[in-house]
C-alpha cells in the first residue's frame, strides 16, 4: 500500500487552487492527471527577463524588463485596429499595442501618469520602439513578486504559459520532506543536493544551460528515476526466477533429428545461444532470456531446438507471435523439422473458431499438442496446458513486462513451477535500453549472418528519380525478380502529403502492367495471408505494402526492397525493413527514396544504412539520433516512459543504477533496513507499485 506520506503528491489535480474541470482536462494531456505527474513534469524552456535596459538602449527583438511611465491612451477607433498606450522612462518613447482590447481594462491596468514594470518582447515599427500585449505588467511596489527567470512548460492547445507554471508551483508546494533513498557517501561524492532540493532548482532554471540533463539537479533527479527502474525489474526478475523452477534436460534425441533435417549447418553463434538457453533450462531456478539477433541470423530454429529439448522431456513448448501472418509463417517453417522430429505442431489464434478450436483446446490439455504456436489468444483464460516447459516469444519489443509474467504462469496449470521463458528480438537493442527494458532478463546474442548469406546492397535515390528507378523495376521484374514496394500510409493524410499505399498500387500497375499485390494494416488478416501467399507463390512479383511486412515475412525469391518516404522511418525500422530481402542466393538491393525537405537527422540515417549492415551499431546510431522514446516504440511496448532520465544521456547513471540496485538488494532483499523502507517511497514514488508487492512484509 502507498506510504501516507506521498497522499499530497498522489491527488488529482483538480485539488488545486483555481484548476478547474476544463484547465484540469488541458494539463492532464500535456502532465497526466495527478500533482506527482506535475512535480515531474520539468520546463522545456526559460525566459529570461533580467535584461533591464534604459529605452534608449534597448536592442530590438530582446526580451527586455523597463520601468516607464504611462502618458496616452489611444483607443482603437475601428474595431479592426490596435489599442496603443505611449509610455515613457523619459529616455524615450514607447507604443504599447493591444489586439481585442477593453478600454476599461486597460485604462486600470495603465492610468495614465502611473509608473509600471513592464516585460515582453521589444521590436521597432517605423522608428518607433514597441511592446505588443507586455507578458508582465506590475506596480513597482509589486516588482519583488516578479519573475526574473520564468520557467515555461510543455503547453497544448488551449493552455497558456502562466497557468501551467502555477500549477507546477502548486503541485511542488505539496511535496512533502521524503526521506533520503540514496547512499549518502556518494550524493556526497556527486556533489549532488537531497531530492526536495533537485527537484526547486530543476523548476527554477536562469538559462538555458540549466535546462541541460548534464546539470547536477537533472541528473540527481534522473538517478532516482533510473534506480526506482532497476530496482523495480530486478524485483520481478527475482520473482520470476526466484519460485522453484524445474530441471529440463533433454536427450538430444528429437534434436538431432531437427538438425539433420536443416538445409544449412548451424553457426558458432547459435550454438554458442542455444548452449546458454540450455544451461538455464537445465538449472532448478526458472529461465528468463532474451535472445537478441540481427535479421536473419537464426533465431527461430535456436528457439525450435530449445523448444525440442522441452519435449524431449515430456513437457509442451508454445511460441507467441505479435501478429497472425508471423504466427502462420512459422508454422510453415518450422512444420518440415517438427515433422522430422515426430513432434506435433498447432496452431491457435483468433482465427480459430468453434468446433476446431475446442478440439485444439482438448488436445492441448490432455498433451497431445507438444508445440503450439499462437498469437495473444495464448492468453485465453480457456487455454490450458497439460504441462508446459518452456514459452517462446518472438519480437519481444511488442509485449511487456506484465505479459511475460502471464504467459509465463500458463505452466503452473500442472502445480509445478512456472515455464522457463525465452523471448526472442530481431531488433537489436543499445546495452542502455536493454538495461531498462530487460533489466529482468538475462541475454544472449546471435551476431553476424547466418551462411549463405549475402549482402544487401544498398541505395539512396531522390524522389525525382522515381521514373528512372520504375523503369530499373521493369527490367528485374520482367527478369523473374520479386520486389516489394513499402509506403508508410494506407489513405492520403491531409496532414502528412505521403504516397499512400492504395494509390501508389495503383500507379505501378499503369505503369508496369503487372498484377501487383497490396497488402495493409486496415485489410483483414484473411486478405493480408492471401496477398502474402499471391507473393510467396509468384502469382504477383511486386507487393505494395505498409510496414506490416517489417516484422518476419520470409520470402526467398523477394530480392528488391524499395521503401518510399525513408526520410520518415526510423533507422532500427529501415534496416527491419532491408532485412525482408537477402534471404535467398540471389543478390539483393534495398532502395530509400527520399523527399524533400531532408532534415539533418534523417540525412544521417540514410548514411548510415548505405554504410553498415550491423544491426547493433544501427540500435547504437538510432538512440543517439532519435532519443531512447521511439527506438522500440514504447507506446506498444514494455519500454519505459522516463520522466526525468534521458537513458541515452544519462546513459553512465544507468549503468551505476544498474549496479546499485544488485548490491541493494543483494544486502537487504526486502528492503528493511531504513534505506531499504526509504527506497520503498522512491519505488511508489515512480509508480512501481507492482514491484514493491513482490517484497515479503512481514
Amino acid at each position: 500500500m502507498r506510504p501516507s506520506i506521498l497522499f499530497p503528491v498522489f491527488a488529482e489535480i483538480r485539488t488545486l487552487s483555481g484548476v478547474g474541470p476544463k484547465l484540469e482536462k488541458l494539463i492532464a494531456k500535456v502532465a497526466g492527471p495527478r500533482l506527482v505527474d506535475l512535480v515531474f513534469d520539468l520546463p522545456v524552456v526559460v525566459v529570461d527577463r533580467s535584461y533591464r535596459p534604459k529605452l534608449n538602449e534597448a536592442e530590438t527583438g530582446r526580451i527586455a524588463t523597463v520601468e516607464v511611465t504611462v502618458l496616452e491612451h489611444k483607443p482603437n477607433r475601428v474595431k479592426a485596429q490596435p489599442y496603443k498606450v505611449m509610455v515613457s522612462d523619459e529616455t524615450s518613447l514607447m507604443e504599447l499595442v493591444f489586439f481585442r482590447a477593453h478600454a476599461d481594462y486597460l485604462t486600470g491596468l495603465l492610468p495614465v501618469g502611473a509608473r509600471r514594470i513592464l516585460s515582453g518582447r521589444i521590436e521597432r515599427f517605423k522608428d518607433r520602439l514597441q511592446m505588443a500585449h507586455p507578458d508582465y505588467v506590475v506596480a513597482p511596489q509589486e516588482a519583488a513578486g516578479f519573475p526574473l527567470h520564468e520557467p515555461v512548460y510543455g503547453l497544448t492547445e488551449g493552455l497558456t504559459a502562466r497557468p501551467m507554471a502555477k500549477a507546477v508551483r502548486g503541485a511542488l508546494e505539496k511535496l512533502p520532506v521524503l526521506p533520503e533513498w540514496q547512499d549518502p557517501a556518494f550524493v556526497k561524492q556527486r556533489k549532488w543536493d537531497d531530492f526536495g532540493a533537485a527537484l526547486e532548482i530543476a523548476h527554477g532554471p536562469a538559462h538555458d544551460s540549466d535546462l541541460e540533463p548534464s546539470t547536477p539537479a537533472r541528473q540527481r533527479l534522473a538517478y532516482d528515476e533510473l534506480l526506482a527502474n532497476q530496482l523495480a525489474l530486478l524485483l520481478i526478475r527475482a520473482n520470476l526466477r526466484g519460485g522453484k523452477g524445474r530441471t529440463i534436460s533433454g536427450t538430444g534425441k528429437l534434436k538431432a533429428l531437427a538438425v539433420a533435417a536443416l538445409p544449412f549447418a548451424l553457426t558458432d553463434p547459435q550454438l554458442a545461444a542455444l548452449a546458454e538457453i540450455e544451461q538455464d533450462m537445465k538449472s532448478d531456478k526458472r529461465m528468463l532470456r532474451l535472445l537478441q539477433g540481427d535479421v536473419g541470423s537464426g533465431k527461430t530454429v535456436v528457439a525450435l531446438l530449445a523448444m525440442l529439448s522441452a519435449v524431449e522431456a515430456g513437457l509442451q513448448a508454445a511460441l507467441m507471435a505479435p501478429t497472425e501472418l508471423l504466427v502462420r509463417q512459422h508454422l510453415a517453417s518450422l512444420e518440415p523439422y517438427a515433422r522430422a522430429a515426430g513432434v506435433r505442431l498447432a496452431c491457435l489464434t483468433g482465427r480459430e473458431k468453434g468446433a476446431g478450436r475446442d478440439t485444439i483446446l482438448a488436445n492441448l490439455a490432455a498433451g497431445e499438442i507438444d508445440i503450439l504456436i499462437g498469437t495473444h489468444a495464448l492468453f485465453s483464460e480457456d487455454v490450458s496446458f497439460k504441462d508446459l516447459g518452456l514459452a517462446v516469444v518472438d519480437e519481444q519489443h511488442r509485449f511487456g513486462v506484465h505479459q511475460r509474467m502471464q504467459l509465463q504462469s500458463k505452466g503452473q496449470k500442472s502445480k509445478q513451477s512456472s515455464a522457463d521463458v525465452l523471448v526472442m528480438t530481431a531488433t537489436p537493442i543499445p546495452r542502455t535500453l536493454a538495461l531498462t527494458a530487460y533489466g529482468d532478463m538475462d541475454v544472449s546474442k546471435i551476431t553476424g549472418r547466418p551462411p549463405g548469406r549475402k549482402p544487401v546492397e544498398t541505395r539512396v535515390m531522390s524522389a525525382d528519380r522515381l521514373d528512372e528507378l520504375i523503369s530499373h523495376l521493369r527490367t528485374a521484374l520482367e527478369r523473374g525478380a520479386r520486389a516489394y514496394w513499402v509506403c508508410p500510409l494506407v489513405e492520403e493524410s491531409e496532414k502528412i502529403d505521403l504516397a499512400a499505399a492504395e494509390d501508389r498500387a495503383l500507379m505501378l500497375r499503369q505503369a508496369l502492367g503487372l498484377n501487383i499485390g497490396l497488402m495493409h494494416g486496415k485489410m483483414k488478416a484473411t486478405e493480408r495471408d492471401a496477398a502474402m501467399l499471391a507473393f510467396k507463390t509468384g502469382e504477383t512479383q511486386l507487393l505494395v505494402a505498409t510496414t506490416v511486412i517489417e516484422v518476419g515475412v520470409d520470402v526467398p525469391e523477394a530480392t528488391i526492397m524499395v521503401v518510399e518516404h525513408a526520410e520518415r522511418f526510423g533507422l532500427a525500422q529501415l534496416h527491419q525493413l532491408r532485412g525482408r530481402v537477402g534471404r535467398g542466393s540471389g543478390k539483393s538491393s534495398c532502395i530509400l527514396v527520399w523527399h524533400e525537405p531532408l532534415g539533418e537527422t534523417a540525412k544521417a540515417r540514410l548514411k548510415t544504412m548505405r554504410e553498415t549492415d550491423d544491426g547493433f551499431v544501427i540500435a547504437e546510431e538510432d538512440l543517439r539520433l532519435r532519443g531512447p522514446g521511439d527506438v522500440l516504440g514504447k507506446r506498444q511496448s514494455g519500454l519505459e516512459d522516463f520522466r526525468l532520465a534521458d537513458p541515452a544521456a544519462h546513459a553512465d547513471l544507468l549503468a551505476v543504477a544498474h549496479d546499485d540496485a544488485r548490491l541493494i538488494l543483494n544486502r537487504d532483499p526486502d528492503l528493511k533496513s531504513p534505506r531499504g523502507e526509504a527506497l520503498r517511497v522512491l519505488l511508489y514514488l515512480f509508480g512501481r507499485d507492482e514491484a514493491v508487492r513482490y517484497l515479503r512484509t512481514g
